[in-house]
């Protein structure tokens, strides 16, 4: 499972004062996130920077 809040997709809004993700989710992952406990995000991306250097 992927946590939001690690992911590079999600981004603050100060238009909107909300953190929100980047990606548009189709109708069918939309509701598999809603719905689902255990949602893999196919477009989580690590917002971690030194997770190359640490497999060199």
């Amino acid at each position: 499972m992927t946590n939001c809040d690690d992911c590079v997709n999600y981004v603050y809004d100060e238009e909107c004062d909300c953190w929100t993700c980047l990606v548009n989710l189709d109708e069918d992952e939309m509701y598999r996130f809603m719905c689902g406990t255990n949602y893999n995000c196919p477009y989580y991306s690590s917002d971690d920077e030194y997770s190359i250097a640490r497999k060199q």
